[in-house]
């Protein structure tokens, strides 16, 4: 049966009299976008930056929408149904709520500083062997994706596997308290978003958030690094599972028997069954510990769970390896922040190569005042480890500039087309080349290059 979103249910969602409410008029679906609105959505004029939805409403209406969620008149003479209200974003997430109350399904809500998109897509694959998932779509994890990836739930939906990001105080409350997951998920905390999180606590406190929303009796699942993050789980959960491979994690949630392959990936042993992680890292075993974990407190037998986790595809430009002529790539530049751009170094410093280990490496961004000090940090950790040229820029050229490094290891380029050829000029044959740098650097660029000179059949040769 197709959920209600009848004239007297909106209302009811809003907070607004239902008295006045009319008995035939109901809704297909929830939208914010007059483009691809479907006949008979409901439309949210939703206002940004750049964009204001209430410019569309008439748009909306002509294209089938049958009503709107406005904060302000709408342009033009709209032709159906009006909502008034405050703030048409508090709207949204006030009828995803209202959604949410009314299934009854398991919910599984994933933040964390790093890992969250790729955590996320492993355990809904690792859940897909029982139930039939319904997933946040790439890293829609904000105040508009979280609510219209619940709105956009079908009917028959088994379990919701949610994602939820932040870069300012206050965002994980709103999406949990939407959200009220069944399972909460903390991947780690680490210094990210520091331009309005401001510190590594305001970071922690803002994670945590996600506990407060969680459902009554609700389970928390938190990584074991850092050690702060359980500690505060436990203040707050009274269920926590801690899972890693210290031994702050929980003695039945820690692997056993590691090995690692020559492309960086991690197998383990699970519960008596032999788990490969997708992808390279230890960070991304640990995300596929998390996924089973999560598997498991929703009864997925161990078996099905770890074959759901290797079919799982955690998205473009995360820790993939690329061949390119005799070069291999690492494209881990989907965004980056000292724990990440940490343990991308330490994928790069495991493999085993003939030719040079060369770390690419671009700003990492929403650092704040905390900026400097942090690449300078990551920067000096990135000389000390067995990698054999440092091709650095933004951010990191600036510091580099500043501690004086030797440029046989470290080189700086004011833009990526500089440092594109800088790295040309240094290769001769054989190395493995990490990109790192947070989304807005978009150093994938410097992929397209790579592939075009030396990817293709009678391109040019390294060294030539």
């Amino acid at each position: 049966m197709a959920f209600d979103w009848s004239d007297v249910s909106v209302r009811k969602a809003l907070g607004m009299r239902t008295d006045l409410a009319q008995e035939e008029l109901a809704y297909e679906g929830v939208s914010t976008d007059s483009r691809t609105i479907s006949e008979g959505d409901l439309y949210v004029a939703l206002v940004g930056e750049r964009f204001d939805g209430h410019d569309f409403v008439a748009d909306a209406f002509a294209r089938g929408a049958v009503g709107a969620v406005v904060s302000r008149p709408a342009a033009g003479d709209p032709a159906g149904t009006l909502y008034p209200v405050d703030d048409t974003l508090d709207a949204l997430g006030r009828l995803a709520a209202w959604r949410r109350q009314r299934i009854d399904v398991p919910v599984v809500a994933i933040t964390g500083s790093s890992g969250k998109t790729t955590t996320k897509e492993m355990t809904r694959a690792a859940l897909a062997e029982t139930y039939r998932v319904h997933a946040t779509p790439g890293n829609q994890n904000n105040r508009i994706g979280m609510p219209l990836t619940i709105l956009s739930m079908p009917d028959d939906v088994e379990a919701l596997v949610l994602e939820l990001g932040t870069n300012q105080p206050g965002e994980i409350e709103a999406l949990a308290q939407v959200a009220r997951p069944d399972i909460a998920v903390i991947t780690t905390v680490g210094k990210s978003h520091l331009e309005k999180l401001e510190t590594f606590e305001g970071v922690l406190a803002e994670k945590l958030q996600i506990l407060r929303g969680i459902a009554e009796g609700g389970r928390c699942v938190v990584g074991d690094d850092p050690p702060v993050l359980a500690e505060r789980a436990h203040a707050l959960c009274s269920s926590v599972q801690v899972v890693g491979w210290s031994q702050n994690a929980d003695q039945d949630a820690r692997p056993g028997n590691a090995e690692v392959d020559v492309f960086g990936r991690y197998s383990f042993e699970w519960r008596g069954q032999r788990v490969t992680a997708p992808t390279a890292g230890k960070h991304a075993a640990s995300n596929a510990l998390m996924a089973l974990a999560v598997a498991s407190l929703l009864n997925v037998p161990v078996r099905d769970a770890v074959r759901g986790l290797g079919s799982s595809k955690v998205g473009s430009l995360r820790g993939e390896f690329q061949r390119i002529g005799d070069l291999t790539v690492i494209v881990d530049c989907y965004n980056a922040n000292p724990q990440s751009v940490r343990a991308s170094l330490e994928v790069l410093e495991s493999q085993a190569v003939t030719g040079d280990k060369v770390a690419v490496l671009g700003s990492m961004l929403e650092l704040g005042s905390s900026a400097t000090e942090l690449h300078a940090e990551v920067l000096k950790d990135a000389v000390a480890r067995d990698v054999d040229l440092i091709i650095a820029t933004g951010h990191f050229a600036e510091v580099a500039a500043e501690l004086g490094f030797s440029e046989e290891r470290v080189v700086a380029g004011e833009n990526w087309e500089e440092i594109y050829s800088v790295l040309v000029d240094r290769l001769n044959g054989g190395e493995i080349i990490l990109l790192k740098a947070s989304r807005g650097i978009a150093l994938e660029r410097m992929l397209t290059r790579l592939e075009e000179d030396f990817g293709r059949e009678g391109s040019r040769k390294v060294g030539t």
